[in-house]
């Protein structure tokens, strides 16, 4: 059996781009070493993703990179389908800081993204990134995985690790090598793409917008500074051919006043989406993650989110598992949680892609009807909360079931301690935290805490800006979190609790009322970790 230092690295990642690329960093920040295998010689300099959401943009903060978003991104200000007569199917508006800290919306320049990443990700130690490779053969050895790799020249090589992800796209190499099975829904159409770099800057309002015409049912939206983004549906009796050539391009945009005197189009392509996913996420020693284990439509923006969703979930699992803390069992939460998330992602968007992917005039006539009258009250709609989790590593706190706040994504909020004021995430610190109002000593005793701590957990007290300043300890316990926009204190009362114990991808582990439940609440969360047998609650006293 080889040990963690007899393989060449802990973690390949097949696959560069985001996904891959926000993995590699999560796990070499852990001090994990990393190997990138990337078939493209070069970086892909044309955008595929146009926008991510709040609860991304704060994963993706995660890495590190932060302070640059603002570089590549613009907060998007709404969303609106209308109709062919340019009445409003439905509108949803954005927050300028919503929930979790970020913009509600972000349309952004991938290219600038990926090229951001990189750079971070060349800064930590452990990490071999080798582009020009493709990943050509798979063996599960058991207590290892030996990968074998064609260089551009031709020279094969091999090497070993203790786990593989593949994050190498639709056409994944690592899922067609596991032979896993695939849900598809059967939902697919072509559309015309159309990248724009704008010559000057111009206003569009709402940022982004579908426009549910059978005549042509049109995208517009986003893609970051002095990006746009056009997308046009093909047409029954169309050929891609004839879409794809840059007249046809020049001639549907010109609608929008957008031609070769002031635009540069940066390029066209066909492209259909789909709606499917991967049947298992997991296979021994091997994982997938992104596009190579889900594909949807692209009408509620959550291609890429879902894919850093899903590498967010599975990089402190593979740190606990590589480092001895939990059992390898615990990866198989992965699959659960995030399987049933994604597939709900897709069937949302299939419903979305279904109202403008109409070209019938009669059909489209009977949607209008509908969601005129549905959208009469004249009252927009707002962005929806991150998707809870409703299974695996969570807290099953009276009945034997995940109830919220279980699942949830906890906010983010400024809060001060330490003397610094800030969003909480780059204030506290990230990965496992335990947040109360009472005194955690007294609650959890010296043993839990230290386990905890062993955890990387950050154990805070809360308290509002009447009750501390955030410099030192409260009553000796630990450094106070005073919670200045009043974020975490009425979401501790909503949750009837007075402790929240959150995972290192913002999901709320559990709630806990009171300090018996509170040393409840951690036992319980390292029996899953290590797979140990949780305590019936009747022998608890609950």
């Amino acid at each position: 059996m080889l040990t963690d230092t007899d393989t060449d690295t802990d973690v390949v990642v097949v696959g560069y781009g985001p996904v891959g690329g926000v993995l590699a960093i999560l796990l070499a920040q852990r001090g994990l070493r990393v190997t990138v295998l990337e078939q493209r010689a070069r970086p892909y300099l044309l955008p595929r993703a146009t926008s991510f959401d709040g609860e991304t943009a704060r994963l993706i903060a995660g890495t590190g990179i932060g302070p640059q978003i603002g570089e590549f991104t613009e907060p998007a200000d709404g969303y609106r389908w209308q109709n062919a007569a340019g009445q409003a199917l439905l509108e949803i508006d954005f927050a300028a800081v919503g929930p979790y800290g970020w913009p509600d919306a972000n349309t952004m320049h991938q290219p600038t993204l990926e090229a951001r990443l990189a750079t971070r990700l060349s800064t930590l130690p452990g990490v071999d990134i080798r582009r020009g490779e493709q990943v050509v053969g798979l063996a599960d050895d058991g207590d290892h995985v030996e990968v074998t790799s064609t260089a551009l020249d031709g020279a094969t090589r091999t090497l070993t690790a203790r786990w593989v992800v593949g994050c190498d796209g639709a056409r994944s190499f690592v899922r067609e090598a596991l032979g896993v099975p695939v849900t598809d829904l059967g939902f697919s159409y072509d559309w015309l793409l159309c990248d724009v770099e704008l010559a000057e800057p111009r206003t569009f309002t709402p940022s982004n917008t579908q426009i549910c015409d059978p005549a042509r049912p049109t995208t517009l939206v986003a893609s970051g500074p002095g990006h746009r983004r056009w997308e046009f549906m093909r047409l029954p009796g169309e050929s891609n051919a004839e879409l794809e050539r840059p007249e046809t391009a020049w001639r549907l945009l010109a609608p929008f006043d957008v031609s070769p005197a002031n635009a540069t189009l940066l390029r066209t392509a066909t492209y259909t989406f789909q709606a499917r996913w991967a049947d298992q996420w997991r296979v021994g020693r091997v994982l997938l993650a992104g596009d190579a284990a889900h594909l949807m439509p692209p009408f509620a923006g959550q291609g890429m989110c879902s894919g850093i969703r899903d590498v967010a979930n599975l990089a402190w699992k593979l740190d606990l598992v590589l480092r001895g803390l939990a059992d390898a069992s615990v990866l198989d939460s992965y699959t659960a949680e995030r399987r049933k998330q994604v597939e709900e992602s897709i069937r949302s968007s299939v419903k979305l892609g279904k109202v403008i992917c109409v070209s019938d005039p009669g059909v489209a006539a009977d949607r209008d009807a509908a969601m005129l009258a549905r959208a009469s009250s004249g009252t927009n709609a707002r962005s929806e909360p991150a998707p809870p989790l409703s299974r695996g590593l969570l807290y099953q706190r009276f009945t034997g079931v995940t109830e919220p706040p279980a699942g949830d994504v906890v906010p983010q909020g400024r809060v001060r301690y330490q003397g610094r004021t800030g969003l909480f995430d780059e204030v506290v610190g990230r990965g496992f935290g335990l947040l109360t109002t009472e005194d955690p000593l007294a609650a959890l005793g010296a043993e839990r805490l230290a386990f905890l701590v062993g955890l990387g957990a950050h154990v805070v007290r809360l308290v509002s800006p009447s009750d501390g300043d955030g410099v030192g300890d409260v009553d000796g316990a630990a450094d106070a979190v005073v919670d200045l926009d009043g974020m975490y204190l009425p979401y501790l009362e909503s949750c009837d609790g007075t402790t929240l114990l959150v995972r290192p991808d913002h999901h709320v582990f559990g709630a806990a009322k009171g300090a018996v439940e509170a040393a409840i609440l951690v036992d319980d969360l390292r029996a899953q970790l290590t797979g140990a047998t949780r305590a019936p609650r009747s022998r608890l006293g609950i």
